[in-house]
């Protein structure tokens, strides 16, 4: 699928310098990394201010401006931002034909659970809002991104409302007990994701009266039934890849029309860095064509 040297490339640099310490310092370090490589010369960005965060419109040319990729960026739902994804979310506008909003949720530890889904509902109220039909919204986020993309959607379903066309997931963070057993298996080989940072992540975001197995919190263990179909992608040098299979299988109980993307020797979140990596690159144009036809309604 790719030269192992841009890969490898990318790892060099992920391991370039140390591992950053507290809040203030990996916000910073995300962006700074997320942001390496610029946005595309012909794509207009809108800044959009809700209540109490902000979002951002991209749109390619030739996109369907009644067409939405609304995206949750990841982070662990600490750190991540508008800025970090901009390239990712941009492009992946760009292969889907559609206008994007960028969703700048409100982090932990500042605003715990559930203030990142209280925000995803507030920003599909708005696209609502906007006049543009549940069918055209499609709903994807990396990582934590990722389990907030499904349960925003589970929470729509539960009150009756209409659906988004469908949802992609990169790389999601579906289960904050951490039982996943890649967690260990791929301890070695993942330059990004480790257990005992994921446990400081899900102490910051979760209070300590909230099960981690709720729903809310931990997409694995919802009632998946009726969601719409979901494009899974996730890199086989992942210590989160159980994440994605186990939720892929639960999905696939459920009935749920799936398709789940295992990409050899990619790493966390590897669409990310899609400006030198051609599985980014490739990874970004498979979801834009399956977002693409799910909201024209076309055979997947």
């Amino acid at each position: 699928m790719t030269d192992h040297r841009e890969i490898d490339a990318i790892r060099a640099l992920l391991n370039s310098r140390p591992r950053p310490v507290g809040w203030a310092e990996r916000r910073h370090r995300i962006e700074e990394v997320g942001a390496a490589w610029p946005i595309a010369d012909d794509i207009e960005l809108e800044e959009v201010e809700l209540n109490g965060f902000s979002a951002e419109w991209s749109l390619a040319p030739g996109s369907n401006a009644a067409h939405v990729l609304m995206f949750f960026h990841g982070g662990g739902y600490c750190s991540g931002s508008i800025v970090s994804h901009r390239r990712l979310v941009t492009e992946a506008g760009r292969e889907a034909g559609a206008r994007t909003l960028a969703v700048g949720y409100r982090l932990a530890p500042e605003n715990p659970f559930p203030a990142a889904l209280d925000d995803a509902i507030a920003a599909w109220r708005f696209l609502r809002g906007q006049g543009i039909d549940a069918e055209h919204i499609a709903v994807g986020g990396d990582s934590a991104g990722g389990g907030l993309t499904v349960s925003l959607i589970n929470t729509l379903r539960a009150a009756g409302e209409a659906l988004p066309a469908c949802g992609w997931l990169i790389s999601p963070w579906t289960d904050l007990t951490m039982s996943g057993t890649t967690l260990a298996t791929k301890d070695a080989i993942d330059p990004l994701i480790h257990k005992d940072y994921l446990l400081e992540l899900a102490e910051a975001y979760v209070p300590p009266h909230v099960d981690r197995r709720d729903p809310g919190v931990s997409p694995l263990y919802a009632d998946l039934r009726g969601l719409p179909p979901l494009l899974i992608q996730v890199g086989s040098d992942e210590s989160l890849l159980a994440d994605a299979t186990r939720f892929a299988a639960a999905a696939g109980e459920a009935d749920v029309e799936m398709t789940l993307e295992i990409w050899p020797r990619m790493i966390h979140a590897w669409p990310l860095w899609n400006a030198q990596l051609e599985a980014g690159r490739q990874a970004i144009t498979h979801a834009g064509n399956f977002i693409r036809r799910c909201m024209n309604g076309e055979p997947r």
